[in-house]
């Protein structure tokens, strides 16, 4: 069950990486230069409340020193590029190894 989890929360990282991607992608074509959206740019014009809350609880619960140096330089990070990387990430957790013995194995 939690493979499953894992394996749908990498779904769902890659569904977003793809839409994200082709939104920049779409809005490059049409101003004539690259544009790769920061996570916190998309994050803000989606949800600005919810990007608020969660920096007063990572600043209240872990303190500034999170919130400073790491989570304001991901924020900064292209939006498709964090999704995959997350996409990535929960794939690994939930994959599972295929048996030694083989597919055919009693």
């Amino acid at each position: 069950m939690i493979r499953f989890a894992f394996r749908l929360l990498s779904f769902i990282a890659l569904v977003l990486a793809v839409i994200t991607a082709t939104m920049d992608s779409i809005e490059s074509v049409s101003s004539s230069d690259v544009v790769l959206t920061p996570l916190g740019m998309a994050w803000s014009q989606t949800s600005p409340l919810t990007l608020a809350l969660a920096e007063i609880y990572a600043e209240r619960y872990f303190g500034d020193w999170f919130w400073q140096p790491g989570v304001l330089w991901v924020l900064q990070q292209p939006t498709f590029a964090v999704f995959l990387l997350l996409a990535l990430i929960f794939w690994m957790v939930g994959y599972k190894k295929p048996s030694a013995a083989g597919r055919f194995a009693a």
